[in-house]
């Protein structure tokens, strides 16, 4: 698989730029907004990273870990009770935990294809 073209990871960097955008039309706590940004800044960044590197199958892990902690995170931060807020939380993290996971067999199967080697084919 090339670069750029992993569909889930594509996804799950969508997830991360909406969970990150939505801060700004949102109602919200600081601690809502600040969890949003930084889990949704994270989603992105991994999602990014491993489109860049396509065979690295710890950065589908990051994706998904990053993601989960976005779903949680109305807990974490006590906003639960901001609906908008907690909802697009739940939405975005839900999305990017199940399309980091699925990227995980093509991640696997270029890795072992390639042999473990640095570079993408």
């Amino acid at each position: 698989m090339k670069k750029w073209t992993r569909w889930q990871d594509w996804v799950g960097v969508a997830a991360g730029v909406l969970a990150v955008i939505s801060t700004s039309w949102l109602a919200g706590t600081t601690s809502s907004m600040t969890l949003m940004l930084v889990f949704g800044l994270l989603m992105v960044i991994t999602g990014v990273w491993s489109l860049m590197m396509p065979r690295l199958v710890s950065m589908e892990w990051a994706l998904t870990i990053a993601s989960a902690l976005l779903f949680v995170s109305p807990w974490m931060g006590s906003f639960t009770d901001f609906a908008g807020s907690a909802w697009m939380s739940w939405i975005c993290g839900g999305v990017g935990v199940v399309f980091g996971l699925l990227a995980l067999s093509p991640a696997i199967q270029m890795r072992h294809t390639t042999g473990g080697s640095r570079l993408a084919h």
